[in-house]
């Protein structure tokens, strides 16, 4: 369902649930943030799909019978997938996603987590709940509109249609088009790897709160930091830095 694997010091999350068309079920996305709780070594992470034609269709449908008559099962799903989605966001190194095929419902959410989202040539992207009679979680509702304006986040909540990889290039819902979205995020998280992995942490955490206080000491701190030594020292030597 959720399959972690490595390649050097790039972590890939996988989804892996092909019979259902990688849609998440509540334990999906509680796999997920466990999953999330062990990547702390990675430089970079990439959120891809293992299933060709499909990211994902977004939350697992056959459980919302269920859901008509559970309230506390409503309670567990919404739970659950907060739990998931902000593990991701959570996460202090570099967060790609490589969405080729289509990226549906929840899904949407779950790669609006991420830091930098790449579109291949198959993608499509929906927002649907509407057409169920659902609406979709506030904060993910906030981090749509943040992504793209308020009134882009409207139109694709309000009607539900699917846009294409270019149209989503367009609005800003993906920075990066590429023909196979999962080789142009490889590309990516290993040249994000080869630099300094603090300063790279130090960079998303302005990026994600630039009100943090925290963030006026540690850049002074990497002065005296052994990154800023291997890099000055590689940049007189001409060579490529080495970060431990």
């Amino acid at each position: 369902m959720i399959e972690v694997r490595w390649i050097g010091p790039i972590a890939t999350i996988a989804l892996a649930r092909g019979s259902a068309r990688n849609a998440v079920p509540i334990a999906g996305w509680e796999h997920l943030a466990a999953a999330a709780t062990g990547l702390d070594a990675a430089r970079a992470v990439i959120l891809r799909s293992d299933m060709p034609g499909i990211f994902s269709a977004g939350a697992d449908i056959g459980e919302f019978p269920q859901l008509q008559t559970d309230p506390d099962a409503r309670t567990r799903f919404r739970l659950a997938m907060r739990a998931g989605i902000d593990a991701l966001a959570a996460l202090p190194m570099p967060v790609l996603v490589a969405i080729d095929g289509g990226c549906f419902g929840a899904a949407v959410a779950l790669v609006l987590a991420a830091d930098v989202r790449l579109a291949g040539d198959g993608a499509q992207f929906a927002v649907p709940p509407a057409r169920l009679g659902l609406g979709y979680p506030r904060e993910d509702v906030v981090r749509l509109a943040a992504q793209v304006g308020q009134g882009r986040a409207a139109e694709l909540l309000f009607t539900g249609e699917a846009i294409d990889a270019d149209a989503a290039a367009r609005i800003g819902l993906v920075e990066r088009r590429a023909p196979d979205a999962g080789a142009a995020a490889l590309d990516l998280a290993q040249r994000i790897a080869e630099n300094a992995p603090a300063a790279v942490r130090q960079l998303k955490r302005a990026l994600r709160n630039p009100a943090d206080s925290h963030l006026d000491a540690a850049f002074e701190a990497a002065f005296g930091g052994a990154e800023l030594a291997e890099g000055l020292a590689a940049f007189h030597a001409r060579r490529r830095p080495v970060f431990a």
